[in-house]
């Protein structure tokens, strides 16, 4: 962390006040090494963990080099799902406030109508899934050469295939000297050098897993055979207070679990890859709301979710690698707050669970769940 006394006085008085505003007393680590480089204009590939604070980092730099008097967009920002480009448009609205700078988002499977509409407004901002975002730029609708960053947020997911075409047409529209920031939770090497491939120079800037996150976090295990996971998982949901994500790598088994876990009127919310958007907005909302205690989800569905207050992350099937294990772990126990990661495994899983906590350098604790307590 560090005093951001050097950089928030430099910026407009705008975002001073949002600053103000904000409650934010330091920048954090991504923030601090991200904002001057951007306003440089610096090219940047950045990796920093879930909630570490990036959107802030490019977003600052972004609305600093806004020229309201161009009624043209200026900042393009790419993110893979719906759920995450609207999240960003409420931290453009919330850092914009008081500039006359306008923000839209372009999300596919809405209306394009009312989408055009929004770009005769000329919003200086957009953020848009890929998809959108090519068509109405190649329908002419949407005119790129005044933009002057264009972002890729969480990277990893928009160079996968499905999306690459599109995001290699963004950069061919864009003019050549157009600041491209590509920023991720997690960016593997073979990502990278996709990046590279379409920018000049760039800075790589990695930040590291919060070390004290972690060991904030209590890292527990409940050992099961595979069928009975489920009961488990019941007994876990029924503890007081619990309100928990719970992650699992196969679609039909996330199905198979939420069907067998219609407890007496208790439901919960179901994420993942081929959930439509109407269901993942109820889902989202439910649980948001408290009304579900419980989101169970795949790793792809719930990226760029930020909900506040997760006290369990709760995996049905362990995590592929270290890195998926601390990406999962960073939902709960934020701000300060205690959280609690439980794994339910079998006694096959158990050597598994126990080999990361020992790459981590964490105390994996057994335990068993008793009156409805971990015990």
């Amino acid at each position: 962390m560090s005093n951001p006394s050097s950089i928030i006085p430099t910026l407009p008085p705008f975002l001073q006040e949002a600053w103000e505003k904000s409650g934010f007393t330091t920048l954090t680590q991504i923030q601090t090494e991200m904002i001057p480089k951007a306003l440089e204009g610096k090219n940047i590939i950045a990796e920093a963990p879930t909630g570490s604070g990036k959107t802030l980092a490019y977003l600052i730099p972004a609305l600093q080099k806004i020229d309201t008097n161009i009624k043209q967009t200026q900042i393009v920002i790419v993110a893979s799902s719906r759920e995450l480009v609207m999240q960003i448009l409420d931290e453009v609205q919330t850092w914009s406030k008081g500039s006359n700078i306008m923000g839209a988002a372009l999300i596919g499977g809405a209306n394009v109508k009312r989408q055009q509409e929004k770009l005769k407004k000329k919003p200086q901002v957009i953020i848009a899934t890929p998809g959108r975002l090519m068509e109405l730029v190649k329908s002419k609708k949407l005119k790129m050469h005044e933009v002057k960053t264009v972002v890729l947020d969480e990277a990893d997911q928009l160079f996968a295939k499905e999306h690459i075409n599109e995001i290699d047409d963004l950069m061919k529209a864009v003019l050549k000297d157009c600041q491209r920031i590509i920023c991720s939770a997690t960016i593997p090497k073979h990502v990278e050098k996709q990046a590279k491939q379409r920018m000049d120079s760039p800075q790589v800037i990695r930040i590291d897993m919060d070390r004290d996150h972690l060991e904030r976090v209590d890292h527990v295990y409940l050992v099961a055979e595979r069928r009975d996971k489920v009961k488990l998982l019941r007994k876990l949901v029924n503890m007081e207070g619990l309100y928990g994500l719970a992650f699992s790598n196969d679609i039909r088994e996330l199905e198979t679990f939420a069907e067998r876990l219609e407890f007496r009127g208790k439901n919960v919310g179901v994420l993942h890859g081929t959930t439509t958007k109407q269901e993942r907005e109820k889902a989202i909302n439910q649980f948001r709301s408290g009304e579900v205690p419980l989101l169970m989800a795949t790793d792809v569905a719930s990226r760029g979710l930020d909900i506040d207050g997760l006290t369990h992350v709760i995996q049905l099937d362990l995590a592929n690698d270290i890195q998926q294990y601390v990406h999962r772990s960073g939902r709960t126990g934020r701000a300060g707050r205690s959280g609690t990661v439980v794994s339910i495994v079998t006694e096959g899983e158990k050597e598994r669970v126990l080999q990361m906590g020992e790459k981590l350098g964490l105390k994996m604790e057994e335990k068993t769940l008793s009156y409805g307590k971990l015990v």
